[in-house]
């Protein structure tokens, strides 16, 4: 039941748990920053035009490569 709930999903993904919870960390970060961005821009329509939306593609990009060994699906913040 514990490997199950802890270790299976990181494996699937062909992380260990420390990984997998650093990289979820790392992208739950990535996405509160998007979402006070695009907050912030829903009020003040001229600041943030493109932030969340290139922060989405990065964090798209960043799940898409994971387990390809492409750097990007290490740290969802970085990248371009």
């Amino acid at each position: 039941m514990i490997a199950r709930m802890f270790l299976d999903h990181p494996r699937s993904v062909g992380e260990s748990y420390a990984r997998h919870f650093l990289f979820a960390l790392r992208f739950s970060g990535a996405l509160f920053q998007a979402a006070f961005a695009a907050l912030i821009h829903a009020f003040v329509p001229c600041l943030f035009e493109r932030t969340a939306s290139r922060a989405v593609a990065r964090l798209h990009a960043a799940t898409a490569a994971r387990g390809t060994g492409i750097s990007a699906a290490r740290c969802p913040t970085e990248g371009g």
